[in-house]
């Protein structure tokens, strides 16, 4: 009878270990820590390099050797044909309008208005300008006077406006009085009778604008005046009735 020996016992483990998978994961960990190094390496290389041009960039631009870029959407260059081009439109229109000799010319630039006028005007600290064709003879007006003259209104274009040789009757107007714009006041204070002048009121000295007025906006006045004569004012008083009367 043969004798046969029982096979040798296996034990399992309850749980089987997972020495792969573990190793797997530490592989796969360092792989990741290593691409996660270079790219961080690489990041940080990108910027020295970034860095290392923009130093190089502000080193040219202040050194002048690279030059700067015009900020176009910042700041409007003034192209210095312009002036030249509208003042030959402004002489165009001038010319179509019938504008006497040596009148000014006015170049708009936005709310700007420059005023270029010959040699011969004369510009006071007011912002009025003047020019004298004939100097006249006598005595200025005073306050409180009364001065006849003739005039004629022009608008920047050179258009007339008014006339008071077309109405055929001069005008007559005491001094002091507010009766006048402040611009063309002080425009004949000091002329005498005789005298020619012309007269640029800026809008400043002009008459007031608005929907209730003549002038619908701010515009430089031009006036040619002739100072015809210049008379004393007294005020007289008749019972309830008092006036003025110059003589």
């Amino acid at each position: 009878m043969l004798m046969l020996s029982p096979p040798p016992l296996q034990f399992k483990p309850a749980f089987s270990f997972p020495h792969r998978e573990i190793f797997k994961q530490k592989k796969h960990l360092l792989h990741c820590c290593t691409t996660c190094h270079s790219k961080d390496e690489r990041e940080q290389n990108g910027t020295m390099e970034n860095l290392k041009g923009r130093r190089l960039l502000v080193f040219l631009v202040s050194s002048g050797i690279f030059p700067t870029l015009p900020s176009i959407g910042k700041t409007k260059m003034k192209n210095p044909y312009d002036e030249k081009r509208l003042l030959e439109q402004n002489k165009r229109v001038q010319r179509e309008n019938n504008a006497p000799d040596d009148f000014p010319s006015f170049v708009r630039e936005g709310f700007e208005v420059k005023v270029v006028a010959s040699d011969n005007y004369v510009k006071r600290d007011s912002g009025l300008i003047y020019r004298d064709f004939e100097i006249g003879s006598g005595d200025v007006p005073k306050s409180g006077q009364q001065v006849t003259f003739h005039y004629i209104g022009y608008n920047e274009s050179g258009r007339r406006i008014d006339s008071s040789y077309q109405q055929g009757t001069p005008a007559k107007i005491r001094m002091g009085t507010n009766a006048l714009v402040p611009g063309f006041e002080e425009g004949i204070k000091d002329m005498k009778p005789g005298g020619k002048r012309r007269i640029i009121i800026p809008p400043e000295l002009g008459p007031p604008v608005g929907p209730s007025t003549f002038f619908s906006s701010k515009q430089f006045e031009v006036f040619d005046v002739e100072l015809l004569g210049v008379k004393d004012c007294i005020r007289r008083t008749i019972a309830f009735y008092s006036d003025v009367v110059c003589d």
